[in-house]
């Protein structure tokens, strides 16, 4: 991609497809793959955070001054760290304490405040999505709730799929592999 832009949000997405020439022999198949890891924050959740973010702005539950709550253990966390710090939210992210240091150091260089809960990764989980709630219950933040943000699955449906049939136009495709997760 090339050209200029007003900011970074409007740098995601759009990521190209590289053919992979040594992974399978070239008479068996050929692998194609989509590189979500050159968006801005560095994933395919950059994806998500910016369209929940620009879902919650048009629906009026996030307004200029609010502060944004959320549940992460890892690249939704930095996503959304990375977007509210564009669009000048202040972002609280509240993880369990197997995070990965590095993810954690990168969330705090984007500006977020990290709180991080005593626990194993998926009980923890579950204790930081409490935590978050309890947050938006005494504080009135907004949590954009990934795991059930419909605007999560929609963005991939009004862009990474359409790029990626805009891409293989014309091509017969014999199979189609993807990663499943919150983003």
């Amino acid at each position: 991609m090339s050209g200029k832009f007003d900011n970074l949000l409007q740098l995601v997405g759009r990521t190209p497809l590289v053919k992979l020439q040594r992974v399978v022999p070239e008479s068996s198949a050929t692998v194609w793959v989509k590189l979500e890891y050159l968006n801005p924050g560095g994933s395919v959740k950059d994806r998500m955070a910016v369209a929940m973010i620009e879902d919650a702005e048009r629906e009026g539950t996030l307004k200029p001054g609010d502060t944004l709550v959320e549940a992460s253990s890892g690249n939704a966390g930095i996503g959304l760290a990375f977007a509210a710090a564009v669009k000048g939210y202040p972002l609280v992210i509240v993880t369990p304490s197997v995070m990965s240091k590095e993810k954690m150091r990168i969330i705090r260089a984007l500006g977020a405040e990290l709180i991080v809960v005593e626990a194993t990764e998926w009980i923890g989980m579950h204790i930081a999505g409490e935590k978050a709630q309890e947050l938006v219950e005494t504080c009135g933040y907004v949590m954009l709730n990934q795991m059930e943000n419909p605007a999560n699955p929609e963005i991939h449906e009004t862009t990474t799929g359409p790029e990626i049939v805009e891409a293989f136009q014309g091509t017969e495709v014999h199979g189609f592999v993807a990663g499943v997760g919150t983003g």
